[in-house]
């Protein structure tokens, strides 16, 4: 159990998709330009991760035990993007207004590069089943940690009339997320 605790604490601080291995960095910046935008994708990464997990560690064994494990990122691929059409089915059933705030970003959940990674870390660094899912739902918990942050703080750099103009815009998201990533780097060495 606390082999567990240590995949998700380190999943969420010391190797933060977005901001320590720079993983889904467009729906990072897509996405968090308000609160709630943030916090339905947070909970649509975490879901698809935790669930991706699940799923492509048995895949996995399969391809393993016929010896076509090259095959492995198309599979993933196709079985992520399987899981992204469910849970955009059920939220455009279930959760309409969520469904139109997050418009276009949704559906580029299964092209988002966080999910695949921590499907194949699973793999490269030889977890069982439970710890890939809890692997999953940390990677997932530490992309939402790191957009909640990211929308925190866009949310009061909507009046930059203080900021230089080449500044304002994008130049000061993209250098709020560098120093935030140099915050997040800050705890590299925390877990062996």
């Amino acid at each position: 159990m606390g082999s567990l605790l240590v995949i998700i604490i380190s999943m969420v601080l010391v190797n933060n998709y977005p901001l320590a291995q720079f993983l889904g960095i467009c729906p990072f910046l897509g996405v968090s330009k308000d609160l709630d935008s943030a916090k339905g994708m947070g909970i649509a990464v975490t879901l698809v991760m935790g669930l991706a997990s699940a799923a492509t560690w048995p895949i996995m064994q399969i391809l393993n035990h016929f010896e076509i494990g090259y095959l492995q990122t198309v599979v993933f691929i196709l079985v992520i993007a399987f899981m992204v059409q469910l849970i955009e089915m059920f939220m455009k059933k279930n959760m309409p207004a969520l469904y139109v705030s997050l418009g276009v970003y949704l559906p580029l959940i299964t092209t988002n590069c966080a999910v695949l990674g921590v499907c194949i870390t699973n793999i490269d660094k030889g977890y069982g089943f439970l710890s890939s899912v809890v692997n999953g739902f940390g990677g997932g918990l530490g992309f939402w940690f790191g957009l909640m942050l990211m929308a925190g703080v866009r949310t009061k750099l909507v009046d930059q009339e203080y900021l230089p103009a080449p500044f304002r815009g994008v130049p000061i998201v993209l250098v709020t997320a560098a120093i935030m990533s140099l915050s997040f780097m800050g705890f590299s060495g925390m877990f062996a």
